[in-house]
């Protein structure tokens, strides 16, 4: 099968490599779509594990073949797959802390080689603990690039659900990329005011239909003005910082009540440094929290979301390209301001697809 292997030093390249074999509580996947996170940019653009590996997670496909243990699907079956489940019985899983779980860290679909998700393939293989509690059926009607999506609005569910907002809460969302989108739009289900940032016109536009109150360019709008007369002058109750360009965070504090909940979903790497006034955080009783990865607790109701169509997922499809395309598409998520005419947006691979077909939304 073809496959975008990570060789190191920041290098996809599109090879053939071996058909996963799978075991008796296994199942093999053929891969339809799946999306470009930025978590996985982030690994391969910093180097943050070593070669070779094959990423992709958000992955949505076919039942190609069963193991003979398997009672719950059959060839044919159109299924998405998570790549972490959780043991459920550990320190972390009691606190719910699901994604500091040993098991959950141990990634149980892969490719070939370390395990590392392999979506970015034409073949996945799904280990047994992953097809008990990690697949979900994809119902009649809804496209496998959709159904890419249930990972993905999974986390964002975690968050949102970790601050619980009310109506009427005024809610900033720093970020209108495909993750700030789907907050925007989980937000508006929960009946917030939301006022969102970024710097692409086009996201702002997409945010204004997703339920934003407010679509702001902090370079040009004053997002401060705004939230002052909003809010009497006291801030928002919330900050979603879905996007990890520099200074968001500090942003975030200046643009916030006291007592307010500043959720950090973008800062993934090691490498980056927030430098706070201690005074904001205490002084200001603030919340300062970070959300990673999904939740087992969500995982029917973030399926549900995607399924019923309550959520316009589909409004972020902006590019669907061929493995052979891979690198571009790596460009164009990690660098969208470089590619003003290309409006990349969430961009799905699609490895079946014949070489060179790369198509815009």
């Amino acid at each position: 099968m073809r496959a975008a292997v990570y060789r190191g030093e920041s290098l996809v390249s599109v090879d053939e490599v071996a058909t996963p074999a799978i075991g008796d509580g296994e199942i093999l996947i053929r891969v339809e779509a799946c999306g470009v996170c930025h978590t996985d940019l982030k690994k391969i653009e910093y180097n943050l594990l070593p070669p070779p590996r094959i990423f992709g997670h958000e992955t949505s496909g076919v039942v190609a073949q069963v193991g003979s243990r398997v009672t719950r699907f059959k060839p044919g079956d159109r299924v998405i797959v998570f790549h972490h489940i959780p043991c459920g019985d550990c320190f972390y899983c009691q606190r719910k802390l699901y994604a500091q779980c040993p098991v959950y860290k141990k990634v149980g679909v892969t490719a070939g080689f370390e395990p590392a998700g392999g979506g970015f393939a034409q073949y996945v293989r799904v280990m047994d603990w992953i097809v008990e509690r990690g697949v979900e059926l994809i119902p009649d009607g809804v496209s496998f690039e959709v159904a890419s999506f249930v990972e993905p609005v999974n986390t964002c569910v975690k968050a949102v659900e970790q601050f619980d907002p009310r109506p009427g809460d005024v809610v900033l969302v720093q970020g209108q990329g495909p993750i700030g989108l789907i907050f925007t739009m989980l937000l508006k289900l929960k009946g917030c005011t939301i006022l969102a940032t970024d710097t692409i016109p086009l996201r702002l536009e997409l945010s204004r239909q997703c339920g934003a109150a407010f679509a702001l360019d902090p370079r040009t709008d004053d997002v401060a003005g705004t939230i002052k007369q909003l809010t009497e002058g006291r801030g928002v109750d919330m900050v979603f910082v879905a996007t990890n360009v520099k200074g968001l965070v500090e942003e975030a504090i200046r643009c916030s009540r006291p007592g307010a909940r500043i959720m950090l979903f973008a800062q993934t790497s090691d490498k980056e440094r927030i430098e706070l006034s201690g005074a904001s955080i205490c002084v200001g009783e603030r919340q300062l929290c970070g959300s990673y990865s999904a939740s087992v607790d969500v995982q029917k109701e973030g399926a549900d979301l995607v399924f019923s169509g309550k959520l316009p997922l589909h409004l972020l499809i902006s590019h669907r390209v061929p493995l052979d395309k891979i690198d571009f598409a790596f460009r164009l998520a990690t660098h969208p301001g470089e590619f003003p005419a290309e409006n990349p947006l969430k961009i799905i691979v699609r490895p079946q697809e014949a070489q060179g077909k790369e198509t815009n939304a």
